[in-house]
């Protein structure tokens, strides 16, 4: 347990940078990205792994396709899935969907604490369904509409700093292995 810890410790340090800079910018730099892709692969060739390198790689592809699709759509930027994509290097294939869960679970939990305090949880429950009925009629509608859809339903100017979320998903999944 406490070699896990040690071992993850610069990728905690990488995702609190990040989660920090999110939350001042809404912004997550591509040379702290980059740092996280690259020290996950270097990490799974040295003597004492996380993950080895096929894990690496296969974990890498899994974290960067997973939030793609809402990249696609305009609904998370492209530091976010280079973000994960990081954090799959570090842990692998099956964690990194499990921080793809969770990271969901938490952000709704977060995204609904701000409507509710800002009383606009009913333009964040329409909004969504609007949302949710373009991204089923895709075909016929098209990405760019979902895409714009989005924009167009974003009920606060600050969206939610994705870094925060997976930072606490990451402290979860590794929580639940270190035990």
């Amino acid at each position: 347990m406490q070699r896990m810890a040690i071992q993850s410790l610069p990728m905690l340090i990488m995702l609190l940078w990040a989660a920090a800079g999110d939350l001042r910018s809404r912004r997550i730099s591509n040379a702290l990205t980059f740092s996280l892709v690259l020290s996950g692969f270097l990490q799974s060739v040295m003597p004492m792994h996380l993950t080895t390198p096929g894990q690496a790689m296969l974990g890498f592809l899994v974290g960067f396709g997973l939030p793609f699709v809402l990249f696609a759509i305009g609904a998370l930027g492209g530091g976010d899935v280079k973000l994960l994509a990081g954090i799959g290097a570090w842990i692998g294939p099956g964690p990194v969907v499990a921080v793809f869960i969770i990271e969901a679970v938490v952000g709704m939990v977060i995204v609904l604490g701000q409507a509710v305090y800002q009383r606009r949880t009913t333009m964040l429950l329409r909004n969504s369904a609007l949302v949710m009925v373009n991204m089923l009629h895709l075909g016929e509608v098209g990405v760019e509409h979902v895409r714009e859809t989005g924009r167009a339903c974003r009920s606060v100017d600050r969206p939610l700093p994705y870094a925060v979320p997976v930072l606490i998903a990451v402290l979860i999944v590794m929580g639940l292995q270190w035990r």
